[in-house]
């Protein structure tokens, strides 16, 4: 036996609050040996990312404090370590993926110089050989057009292409760790498939460690050679990956195992009216350069797609990062420039004055893929839900309001006695519930939910798609649901488009797009969604 790389034994996380001492993690014990890969699955708030952040010392301190536990990583003490020396392992021996890569970025620095900063500070490198490593780096996490790349900043990429800079970042010095906080949440399946595979090949070629974070079992399945199930800050199952899956002792465990959305789309009336529809939709977007900032070109971000919505009815929109999905939806709303008609309930919306088109928002709404962000942090929650009744001149006075919020709320499944607190104060899954309700209180007849259970466990992403399917049973709702789950997808959806940069690769009937698909792109995002392993990374080249 040689000694493991990593070793946490009765580690403890106390956190200190004006409401009392929270106790994030309970006196938790695993080791990381060399080569292996031990995963840490759990929902959210069971204390995983706590468990990470501790190894690296990356915790708010005297805010989060240790009372117990120990931390070694090749022996060496990492609680209460000099500086200098956690300096020194930090992004070099052990390297880290955070989960929200938009947060992790510097907004003002170029793609180049952030790559760039992590071989300056660990490996000295000029700046010709540290450009020429980065794209390397950038190349090899699949990042299209990577010279193009290096002067971008984080806001001009996708989630996607976000997420694969900051794995190229945690690569660039060859960790004898890596720490991956769920580092595939954001990624369509076909991408997530080809970064899974290259950490795997990287583990491999680098006899590199892996501490694998996630609430996707179907990744650890594929990934992990040991899993620890945790709960409540307490690590309440561990063993080897195929016992956990085969054999699993623990309730919570299988709970998590069990949980995934299910259940089939709701069928819309024959002849029930046509909500929305788009013709020939087009959104391009100008390329300027030289001095005098000409147009040379125009990214084609929707070219040419026709689209049509019913009463009672989910479209769902599918497809790689940078594709079009969004754009798509932000375009039917009116919320971008686009060219193609657009109808609302037969009326062309495609040319409406914004004082015009103002009455009609209350009627099309949209619930954003990260509640977080679109939640504003210094309004309560019923503040937030009543700003769109306050807007459209909804409700006679403040208490009229008042009990609009209480029985949206309670729609949504959220407490009502709830609503005078703040985004921070709920989980992931209660704040895109918040997000719901804050776009049904105007009882609208057409939603554009944009990834809306990307970011959420398992077990809650099948509670939210129960719940929207309920609001459209009761409302006859007509959704655009814009996803690279596919698996959330189908549980959801009537009808498929499969886009592909900017243009349908193919549409039709859910069951035959799922069942039948005719199209080999098509057919590589189903095989990466129903069975991680069958995609390789040339599967989406044909």
């Amino acid at each position: 036996m040689t000694d493991p790389l990593l070793k946490v034994e009765n580690l403890a996380v106390d956190f200190s609050t004006p409401g009392g001492n929270i106790n994030a993690v309970r006196n938790i014990s695993f080791e990381v040996g060399k080569g292996e890969t031990l995963a840490l699955v759990g929902e959210s708030g069971s204390g995983k990312s706590v468990s990470a952040l501790s190894i690296l010392q990356l915790l708010p301190y005297p805010v989060a404090r240790h009372p117990n536990g120990s931390i070694t990583f090749e022996g060496q003490e990492m609680i209460g370590a000099p500086d200098a020396d956690l300096r020194a392992i930090r992004g070099n021996d052990i390297a880290m993926i955070f989960q929200e890569p938009m947060t992790s970025l510097n907004p003002l620095h170029s793609i180049e110089k952030q790559i760039n900063e992590v071989l300056f500070v660990h490996k000295g490198l000029s700046r010709r050989n540290a450009r020429a490593r980065t794209l390397e780096l950038l190349k090899l996490v699949g990042l299209s057009d990577a010279e193009k790349r290096l002067n971008a900043y984080p806001h001009e990429l996708s989630g996607g292409q976000r997420q694969r800079v900051m794995i190229a970042m945690a690569l660039a010095n060859e960790p004898k760790l890596l720490i991956a906080d769920e580092p595939t949440t954001a990624l369509d399946v076909t991408i997530q498939a080809q970064i899974l595979e290259l950490l795997d090949d990287l583990k491999e070629k680098f006899g590199m460690s892996m501490l694998f974070i996630t609430h996707d079992l179907g990744i650890v399945r594929k990934m992990a050679d040991r899993v620890c199930v945790m709960n409540q800050g307490e690590i309440v199952e561990h063993g080897p990956t195929a016992q956990i899956f085969e054999t699993p002792s623990h309730d919570y465990t299988r709970h998590l195992l069990d949980a995934e959305p299910s259940g089939a789309a709701l069928s819309p009336d024959h002849g029930a009216p046509k909500i929305m529809q788009a013709d020939n939709l087009k959104v391009h977007f100008p390329i300027k350069a030289g001095i005098m900032r000409r147009t040379v070109d125009h990214v084609k971000a929707v070219d040419g797609i026709t689209v049509e919505i019913r009463e009672g009815q989910t479209v769902g929109v599918v497809g790689e990062s940078g594709s079009g999905k969004t754009t798509l939806g932000l375009a039917m709303l009116r919320l971008i420039s686009s060219e193609g008609p657009i109808e609302f309930e037969g009326q062309n919306i495609e040319n409406l004055r914004t004082r015009d088109l103002r009455a009609l928002r209350r009627e099309m709404q949209v619930v954003f893929q990260d509640p977080y962000g679109s939640l504003s942090p210094r309004m309560s929650i019923a503040q937030i839900i009543e700003e769109g009744l306050k807007v459209h001149g909804i409700g006679a006075n403040a208490a009229a309001r008042d009990e609009m919020i209480v029985t949206v709320m309670e729609e949504v499944g959220l407490d009502p006695a709830t609503r005078h607190r703040y985004p921070h104060e709920f989980s992931g899954g209660q704040r895109q519930r918040v997000a719901i309700a804050r776009a049904l209180v105007l009882r609208p007849k057409f939603i554009v939910l944009d990834e809306p259970t990307s970011a959420l466990d398992r077990s809650v992403q099948a509670q939210i798609i129960d719940l929207l399917r309920g609001l459209q049973e009761k409302y006859k709702l007509a959704y655009l649901f814009i996803s690279h789950d596919l698996k959330v997808v189908r549980a959801i959806s009537n009808r498929v488009i499969v886009m592909r940069d900017g243009r349908v690769v193919e549409q039709g009937p859910a069951d035959e797009i799922f069942d039948r698909p005719r199209e080999n792109y098509t057919k590589a995002l189903m095989a990466a969604a129903f069975d991680l392993a069958a995609v390789g990374g040339d599967a989406v080249s044909t």
